[in-house]
């Protein structure tokens, strides 16, 4: 049954006129009558019957108004909300450090227009984000890799990150030296993030292919531990630059460039090409300026 017949029966009950229903609706009178007879059908009793001039419900007619009535009110009430997306939840998957400082200044923008949104924000590392994206159990991932595609999910370049190897004020790479090769970190006692972070990886993939010899002196799933390490000169740190950056303005930490044409890692959005975008979700992506790319 259509929800149309419902709100022709609704409006014939209000005007008790099959005319002035159809004048309200737009509909020829005809259609009025036709819906009507259908609401009938479907239910097996007579919902209106003709006094006089004017058409008056049946008892089974006052009964079904009241359900039209419920009915017709839930189903706006629906399209309010959906529309607006102004209730629910948000899930989305990043790592630490763009948890921490890249996220924070977007989600202030997405609350002052979605306020009642719930935001999740699911820490991991990067294989997980993407399976999980890809799974649907998180709506969008915000990843920090090299250039990054997979055939199921929609990839955006948010910005370039740069990467930076810090060590303490002390330390020789603080002379005033405007970038790192990787030869220069020879025998440098590295501080790392855990396993599964990609810089991490490609820092190491990079030593073992270039014959480097390091010492791993620490590991750490928290970067504020590995920045304490490093200011108490325990050995250097390779981090994206806006992680260190007020260390480095209130002088507690060095920063030098790593120079390598490897070493090229962006911000980047993805989410799955089955997602069905809410007006919270565009919402989101307009935030990140992710919602006018041509790819899709």
């Amino acid at each position: 049954m259509e929800l149309t017949y419902l709100k022709t029966f609704r409006e014939v009950a209000k005007w008790g006129s099959y005319t002035r229903a159809a004048e309200v609706l737009g509909y020829a009178q005809s259609s009025i009558t036709t819906q009507i007879q259908k609401l009938e059908e479907a239910y097996g009793a007579v919902l209106v019957e003709r006094f006089g001039r004017s058409m008056k419900l049946t008892l089974a007619g006052e009964a079904l108004l009241q359900y039209a009535n419920d009915i017709y009110r839930l189903h706006e009430e629906s399209k309010e909300v959906v529309s607006r997306q102004s209730k629910g939840i948000l899930s989305i998957g990043t790592i630490e450090t763009l948890a921490a400082f890249f996220l924070p200044p977007h989600l202030q923008a997405y609350r002052q227009h979605f306020p009642e949104i719930n935001v999740m924000i699911q820490p991991g590392n990067e294989p997980f984000i993407i399976e999980a994206v890809k799974e649907g159990a998180l709506d969008v991932g915000i990843i920090l890799d090299p250039p990054f595609s997979d055939p199921e999910l929609y990839c955006h370049i948010l910005r370039e990150e740069e990467l930076v190897i810090i060590a303490s004020p002390a330390h020789k790479f603080a002379a005033g030296i405007e970038g790192v090769q990787i030869g220069d970190l020879e025998k440098e006692s590295l501080i790392l993030t855990e396993e599964g972070c990609t810089y991490r990886a490609m820092l190491l993939r990079t030593l073992k292919s270039n014959q480097v010899p390091y010492s791993l002196s620490y590991e750490f799933g928290n970067l504020e531990a590995i920045k304490q390490c490093v200011m108490y000169g325990l050995g250097i740190a390779l981090l994206p630059r806006i992680v260190v950056a007020e260390d480095i303005q209130n002088g507690r930490l060095a920063a030098v460039p790593l120079v390598h044409p490897d070493f090229k890692f962006y911000t980047q959005l993805i989410y799955s090409k089955k997602k069905w975008r809410s007006k919270a979700f565009t919402g989101f992506l307009d935030v990140l300026g992710a919602s006018n790319y041509q790819n899709e």
